[in-house]
């Protein structure tokens, strides 16, 4: 059973194991079958990754039999987050398929989808796939696909310490809050070996979500993190989502740091260590972000919301970074693929090796910001408004502010 909303425009999401679900595991099955056809990979392997939810290991299962009925074979890596998943993908050079609703309620599971080398699989290649599992049942190849499991937690963390200069970091007091999600697995072996002070909140994988939703999105979902920063004098804060492919950034003074500064901030080190490089942000972006990439010297594009539409951009444009309002941070040195964890290390090597406070860091894209708005209400009081705020006009939207 599948109903037709659970295909979205950048993955599969719906309710299951529950009474009335969107889908269930023979509709998983189904879509593990569409997947071999859509994408040709019989007598072919393709990598898969699932979060901790509880329904992960069946719908994983489930899947996989699907795939293999069709003649793929499986490469298993278990319990990862996302990007460790689009790392398996690079690593590889396979297909990938991670189970995760990401920031959804405990009882929806899904599935995201990677070309080789963690390429977007765009929208119509989607909606082919979900006409194909709609449809009558597949016939078996002749010979099922094998199966082996490939233990990648080591690498990946090895990967994205050699993305970051981490080296002679000064001791930093670093909560973070992985909501039970992702982030709990991968906190300790990326974040656990750089001689930080680490304070941790909900880093127990769980499912059931008991202590808040893994959504930072939603102001409440952020209290506890805040709270223990100012509790434990922390420098900073990480807030993960629940499949850690975003982070959000709490400063000193336990405030929430907008992910347009934080995307304005790496985008400054990133052109700092290549010059004239290109940036890509959404169209809900601060223009901030986009007044500290021109002070740079960098280029910038847009792009629509969601993570195809920007790793496509990404590819295109060969940029070296791109950043969402939703803390959706994504590197060229990371396949063009988003990854919570490495902003994070990004954000905590701009700390380590300075004296700077994040409040403080964040000082020069807030006065951009403030000298912005004197600008626009200086074009509001002069005698041909509306060509001197023409002037000022930028191609993004400003929702971001």
């Amino acid at each position: 059973m599948i109903t037709h909303g659970i295909f979205k425009a950048n993955d599969i999401r719906g309710i299951i194991g529950v009474p009335d679900p969107e889908w269930d595991l023979d509709g998983v099955r189904a879509v593990g079958a569409a997947f071999v056809r859509v994408f040709g990979l019989a007598g072919r392997e393709f990598v898969m990754g699932r979060d901790m939810r509880v329904t992960g290991p069946e719908v994983a299962a489930a899947f996989a039999d699907g795939a293999r009925g069709q003649g793929a074979s499986v490469v298993d890596i278990g319990l990862a987050s996302t990007d460790a998943l689009w790392y398996a993908s690079g690593l590889l050079g396979l297909h990938g398929v991670q189970f995760t609703a990401s920031h959804n309620p405990a009882d929806y599971n899904g599935v995201k989808f990677c070309l080789p080398a963690a390429a977007p699989v765009t929208a119509e290649t989607l909606v082919e796939l979900r006409d194909l599992a709609l449809g009558e049942p597949l016939a078996e190849a002749q010979q099922r696909g094998g199966h082996r499991t490939l233990d990648i937690l080591d690498g990946y963390a090895k990967h994205l310490h050699a993305l970051v200069d981490l080296d002679g970091l000064r001791p930093l007091k670093v909560v973070v809050d992985a909501g039970n999600g992702m982030a709990g697995h991968t906190t300790p072996a990326v974040l656990g070996t750089l001689g930080l002070d680490l304070v941790g909140l909900y880093l127990d994988l769980d499912g059931t979500f008991p202590n808040h939703m893994p959504n930072p999105l939603i102001p409440e979902n952020l209290v506890d993190a805040q709270a223990a920063v100012r509790e434990h004098g922390a420098d900073v804060g990480l807030v993960f989502d629940g499949d850690a492919d975003r982070c959000f950034i709490i400063d000193e003074n336990g405030d929430v740091v907008s992910p347009s500064i934080v995307t304005a901030l790496i985008a400054t080190q990133e052109l700092r260590r290549e010059p004239g490089g290109t940036i890509v942000i959404n169209t809900i972006t601060s223009r901030a972000v986009g007044e500290a990439v021109a002070e740079c010297g960098g280029e910038l594009v847009i792009s629509r919301v969601g993570h195809t539409s920007v790793k496509a951009k990404m590819a295109e444009h060969d940029a070296v970074f791109g950043g969402e309002h939703s803390a959706h941070y994504y590197f060229r040195d990371f396949w063009g693929a988003d990854t919570g964890m490495l902003a994070a290390l990004h954000v905590l090597a701009m700390l380590g090796h300075g004296d700077q406070s994040m409040f403080a860091a964040r000082g020069p894209v807030r006065r951009r910001r403030a000298l912005r708005r004197d600008q626009l209400d200086g074009a509001s009081r002069g005698a041909d408004p509306g060509a001197r705020a023409g002037s000022l006009r930028r191609p993004w939207r400003d929702r971001g502010r």
